[in-house]
C-alpha cells in the first residue's frame, strides 16, 4: 500500500474515531456494563472493571512489543533473524505471571458468588412464579404477607405491540418494559426470592442487582438483594419461553420502610375485599361483570386472544367460536381446567378467583358482537 493510501486510511480512521467518541453520539450509549444498585452487582462490576483494566495492560504490552519488533527489527533495515533455542527463564515467567494474576481474580469472585448464592437471614421473602407471559408474586412473610398478585405487560403496551394498532411507540412510556402491577420491596432490606415456574422455563433477571436466575417447573431457585436507595427498577424474562417472552417484563419498585407498610397494608386490605365479594352469594350485573372481565381478559387473555377476540396462530378466536356462544358449561369448564386439546390454553381456576373467572367469562361471552348471557361466581364454584 502506498503512503499516499495510508495517509488517507488513517484520516478516515481518526474521522470516524472522532464522531464516535463525541457526547452527541454517544448521549444515548452504554458500552459498559451497568454498575447497579446492590452490593452484589457492585462487585461484580468492579471486578469486571480490574479485569478489564489488566487485559488492557497486557494487550498494550504484547501487541506494543510486536508492533516494536515489527518496525525495529524489518529486513529492510538489514535486521538478521537470530537463532536461538527455548529460554526457561521465559517460559517460567511467562507461566507463573498468568498463574499469579487468575488466583488474585478467583479470590474475589469467589467471595461474591458466595455472597450471590446466600439467601440466609432475609427480612422479606417473595415466591416469584413464572406463567406464560407474566409473573405472579406472593409474600410468604413480613408486613404484606399473604399478598398475591399477577404483574402483566401493562394495557398500553400490550395494546401498542399488536398489529395494524395504529399507535406510535414511540408515544407510550417505557414500551413493553411497564407492568400493571409492580413487585414492591422495601429499601434496606435483605429479600429473598423463591423462583420457580407453573409451565415452561422462565427466567427472572433485573440487571441493576446483578444477577439472573431461572424459574423451573417444579424447581424452586433462591436468589436475594438489597437495594438501599427508593426508586424503580426494570428487567425482563431472560429465557426463550415462548411466541411472547418479549412481552413479559419485570418492574420492581423499591420503597422506603414507611411507605412499604403503607403500601402493604392497603394491598392486603384491598385483597381482603376482594375475597370476600369473591365468597360471597352476590348476583351481579352484567355490567359489573363486564366491566371487571375486561380488566381480567386484558391481563390474562389478551395476548393470546387478541383484543379484538380474534384470536392467532394456535390461538383460537373466540368472536363468534362455539366455545363462547355455546353452552356455559363448556366454558367455564375450559376456562377453569384448561384444555386437553390445545395445551396452550392454561387452566385459569387456581390462578384467578371465581369472581373474576366469571366476569372474564361473561365478558367473552358478550363481546365482539357474541350475546351468550351472563356467569355468576356461584357458577363458576359449583363447577370447580
Amino acid at each position: 500500500m502506498s503512503v499516499r493510501k495510508l495517509k488517507q486510511a488513517a484520516l478516515v480512521l481518526f474521522s470516524s474515531v472522532l464522531a464516535m467518541t463525541s457526547s452527541h453520539a454517544w448521549a444515548d450509549k452504554v458500552l459498559n456494563l451497568r454498575e447497579g444498585v446492590t452490593e452484589v452487582s457492585r462487585n461484580a462490576y468492579s471486578l469486571h472493571m480490574i479485569v478489564l483494566w489488566i487485559c488492557v495492560v497486557i494487550g498494550v504490552v504484547v501487541f506494543g512489543a510486536m508492533i516494536y519488533s515489527m518496525f525495529a527489527h524489518r529486513k529492510s533495515k538489514g535486521a538478521v533473524a537470530a537463532s536461538f533455542h527455548e529460554s526457561h527463564k521465559v517460559e517460567i515467567l511467562w507461566t507463573v505471571i498468568p498463574f499469579i494474576i487468575l488466583i488474585a481474580l478467583a479470590i474475589p469472585a469467589t467471595k461474591n458468588l458466595l455472597l450471590l448464592e446466600d439467601a440466609s437471614n432475609a427480612d422479606v421473602t417473595v415466591k416469584v412464579t413464572g406463567y406464560q407471559w407474566k409473573w405472579n408474586y406472593e409474600y410468604m412473610d413480613g408486613d404484606a404477607e399473604g399478598v398475591k398478585y399477577f404483574s402483566a405487560l401493562d394495557k398500553a403496551s400490550n395494546d401498542a405491540r399488536q398489529m395494524n394498532s395504529g399507535i406510535d411507540v414511540s408515544t407510550v412510556p417505557n414500551y413493553l418494559q411497564n407492568v400493571d402491577n409492580a413487585l414492591v420491596i422495601p429499601t434496606g432490606k435483605k429479600v429473598r426470592f423463591l423462583i420457580t415456574s407453573n409451565d415452561v422455563i422462565h427466567s427472572w433477571w433485573v440487571p441493576d442487582f446483578g444477577f439472573k436466575k431461572d424459574a423451573l417447573p417444579g424447581y424452586i431457585n433462591e436468589a436475594w438483594t438489597r437495594v438501599e436507595d427508593a426508586g424503580t427498577y426494570r428487567g425482563k424474562c431472560a429465557e426463550l419461553c415462548g411466541k411472547d417472552h418479549g412481552f413479559m417484563p419485570i418492574v420492581v419498585v423499591a420503597k422506603e420502610e414507611g411507605e412499604y407498610k403503607k403500601w402493604a397494608a392497603a394491598k392486603k386490605s384491598a385483597a381482603a375485599a376482594e375475597a370476600a365479594a369473591a365468597a360471597s352469594d352476590k348476583t351481579w350485573t352484567k355490567a359489573e361483570l363486564m366491566a371487571k372481565g375486561a380488566k381480567v381478559y386484558g391481563s390474562s387473555c389478551a395476548a393470546c386472544h387478541q383484543p379484538n377476540g380474534e384470536g392467532t396462530g394456535p390461538f383460537p378466536p373466540l368472536k363468534g367460536s362455539a366455545v363462547a356462544t355455546g353452552p356455559a358449561a363448556g366454558h367455564i369448564n375450559i376456562v377453569v381446567n384448561g384444555s386437553k386439546t390445545n395445551p396452550l390454553m392454561a387452566a385459569y381456576g387456581a390462578q384467578l378467583n371465581d369472581l373474576d373467572l366469571a366476569a372474564v367469562i361473561t365478558y367473552e361471552r358478550n363481546s365482539w358482537g357474541n350475546d351468550a348471557g351472563i356467569v355468576q361466581p356461584k357458577d363458576v364454584k359449583a363447577a370447580r
